[in-house]
């Protein structure tokens, strides 16, 4: 995470010069405590992975917008994990706000210049949406939409961006762990990988595939999902987190550089689905 936070700054400092309707004062210049992080209504404990280092451009100041409940507790937890920890700890202080108008009063304060959502993956969307309105950057956990029209609402995020003169970015960390990097450098070597086959339904060219946990340990503790992660019109089907990474990498790695439009050069030939049972004592 700590690689990726870094590429994500760098990112940042290097299009909003790009943006010609931003005031010269809210362009990124990589000074001091610049980025002014603000955490909305988080869920999903990459919310909390963001803040596991501390970075110099990002300032300690954090400010919380949630409802109150078990989501943002098992967040504030994590952060105080890190605060307190003997090892390199980290100096965040959290100002919270917990209340059923906290979008509307995150949107009304502004206190941040670069908003974080990691959560219900049913609601991400138009979070993504009022807070690019607002005129606020947007470091989005993956994916940004579950359904087809949520993803017509991102389409339109996109142009509010730019419009905006703001950065709408994901957070997509396998580009940046080493393993992969240096599997993508093998993969461009003709004389060590050869050339990519064009595959078939039956004998595709490439293949992914990704072992993923219920239960898991993060930051040295046991995760404790929320119970909405468990409902696919709200975490989305497939464990959606992470197939999107097993997507980008394949992008990454076999068509670098290169742009994919995704109504023409994509062509779906077959899926499966199925459910993962559980029992209520497992789900406990």
């Amino acid at each position: 995470m700590k690689k990726y936070l870094i590429f994500t700054l760098a990112s940042l400092l290097l299009m909003s010069s790009c943006f010609t309707k931003k005031a010269e004062s809210d362009v990124f210049t990589g000074a001091p405590g610049e980025v002014k992080l603000i955490t909305l209504d988080p869920g999903h404990f990459h919310a909390a992975l963001v803040q596991k280092d501390s970075y110099d451009q990002v300032s300690d100041k954090i400010y919380v917008y949630a409802p109150d409940g078990d989501d943002v507790k098992e967040h504030l937890k994590k952060i105080e994990g890190y605060n307190t920890r003997t090892d390199s700890p980290t100096k965040w202080q959290e100002v919270v706000y917990k209340g059923p108008d906290f979008l509307e009063r995150m949107l009304v304060e502004k206190k941040g210049n670069v908003m974080v959502t990691a959560g219900n993956n049913r609601k991400k969307t138009e979070y993504i949406k009022q807070t690019l309105m607002a005129g606020i950057h947007v470091l989005a956990d993956k994916p940004m939409a579950i359904n087809s029209e949520n993803f017509s609402l991102l389409k339109e995020c996109f142009d509010i961006a730019g419009q905006k003169g703001v950065l709408l970015y994901d957070i997509m960390t396998e580009r940046n762990e080493i393993t992969t990097m240096l599997q993508r450098e093998l993969s461009l070597i003709p004389a060590v990988y050869g050339e990519q086959l064009k595959g078939s339904l039956a004998d595709p060219a490439i293949v992914k595939e990704s072992v993923h946990h219920f239960f898991k340990v993060v930051s040295g503790n046991p995760l404790k999902r929320p119970a909405w992660f468990f409902d696919v019109t709200q975490q989305g089907e497939g464990i959606v987190d992470v197939t999107t990474h097993l997507v980008d990498l394949v992008q990454w790695e076999a068509f670098p550089e290169q742009v994919i439009d995704y109504k023409n050069d994509i062509e779906l030939l077959d899926a499966n689905r199925w459910t993962t049972s559980i029992s209520p004592e497992e789900f406990k």
